[in-house]
């Protein structure tokens, strides 16, 4: 099925409402995910200070952050101290008007402004409560600080991320927040489907450390049945033959060959087709056995011929290979396919005038997401929340402006 040339003005989630509590990334990435796909996500910051995202990047001191235009796009902006009574009846306000909560305080945070789900629940029986935290709301950690970093260790992560000769390393994103975030989308949207079945929302509880357990394979199944406990192996998946990245005349080559069919097409492209009916190499278990050894044949190939060369080889239908390179910024710009697919984007910004960031995924063909709106100054849209949407008596917000609640 094509997709469209231009984006939707709207999304399929347009006729929704989000209320995003949560501050730095593992909650209001999950907030983004939803404004990429239309629903209305209002952000709301304490007064005078807002999301620390405003400042966190890697731009010089007192410059605009260069992360802030990116996971709050799509949004809007309110003040609202919810430390203060007159803040909880507010958002008790906004909640009767909103189809999810989003937020990633330490667990019993809302409870003790009076704003935990018991509460909100009476206000809106159809409202979904997302939380995101660093081991989940229940348990005997629940109550612990828990950054993306610890959830990452505890999920098992850290231990299999580096080189075997080193300590445990890091992605280098944060990955833990972006899947407890991307999990908890996964949950408010199956959450959203069972309330158009019963007309009752629920809580969606994802926990940081949860989010990298799911992603990690066997680990436990391995250790479970046979005792086997994953460690660091670099570039390479263990026993999973040929997968790495191999040397060039010029540079290096990702190859990943690791299926009996394309391992043929491989030895073809090497102009040695024999080693696909070798049985050192000739089915899966084999190749993996002897990993080293066959990486070392196929690094001796790649490292006469330039890259392109190599990449020619891998693409022709007789010798096709799953090959690339290993890109950076730079690279994906000037890449053609990422081009083709919009994959990054070029959007319109009040300080940076174009402001390019990576595109909405998935892409969907009837109603796909798409970048809107710029990320907003902080409190940008208090006049059209509180006196549109809530029809607040003008009077009550000005006391309410004055008194720092908004």
């Amino acid at each position: 099925m094509a997709l469209p040339e231009s984006p939707s003005a709207n999304g399929p989630l347009s006729d929704l409402r989000v209320l995003e509590l949560g501050t730095l990334l593992a909650g209001p990435f999950c907030g983004q995910l939803l404004g990429d796909f239309g629903a209305e996500v209002v952000k709301i910051e304490p007064p005078g200070k807002g999301d620390p995202m405003r400042v966190w990047g890697r731009q010089e001191e007192g410059e605009p952050s260069l992360w802030w235009p990116v996971v709050a796009r799509n949004k809007k902006a309110v003040t609202l101290d919810l430390r203060q009574p007159e803040g909880q009846v507010v958002l008790k306000e906004l909640v009767a008007k909103a189809d999810f909560l989003l937020e990633n305080f330490r667990p019993g945070t809302l409870e003790k402004w009076g704003l935990g789900w018991e509460t909100l629940s009476q206000v809106n029986p159809r409202l979904i409560m997302i939380r995101v935290s660093g081991f989940g709301q229940t348990g005997p950690r629940a109550q612990d600080p828990g950054f993306g970093s610890i959830g990452e260790a505890m999920g098992g992560l850290r231990y299999v991320v580096g080189d075997p000769s080193s300590p445990p390393s890091r992605m280098g994103i944060s990955i833990g927040d972006s899947l407890a975030a991307t999990f908890a989308c996964v949950g408010a949207l199956s959450a959203l489907h069972h309330r158009d079945r019963t007309g009752r929302g629920q809580v969606v509880d994802s926990a940081i450390y949860e989010a990298v357990l799911s992603m990690m394979e066997s680990l436990i199944t391995d250790y479970d049945q046979r005792g086997f406990v994953r460690e660091r192996t670099g570039a390479i998946l263990p026993n999973v033959a040929p997968s790495n990245v191999y040397p060039t005349r010029d540079g290096l080559v990702l190859i990943a060959a690791n299926q009996d069919g394309v391992f043929r097409r491989l030895a073809l492209a090497m102009q040695q087709p024999q080693l696909a009916d070798d049985p050192r190499y000739s089915t899966h278990h084999a190749r993996g056995a002897r990993q080293a050894e066959l990486d070392a044949l196929v690094g001796e190939w790649t490292r006469g011929l330039t890259t392109e060369r190599v990449l020619a080889i891998l693409k022709q239908p007789a010798t096709a290979v799953p090959s690339g390179l290993i890109y950076r910024a730079p690279d994906m710009l000037k890449d053609e396919h990422f081009r083709a697919r919009d994959a990054i984007v070029a959007t319109a910004h009040p300080r940076f005038g174009t402001l390019k960031m990576q595109n909405v995924a998935p892409k969907l063909s009837a109603t796909p997401g798409s970048v809107r709106t710029p990320a907003p100054e902080l409190g940008e849209h208090n006049d059209e929340v509180y006196l549109r949407l809530l029809g607040m008596d003008p009077a009550r917000y000005e006391a309410l402006r004055s008194r720092g609640v908004i």
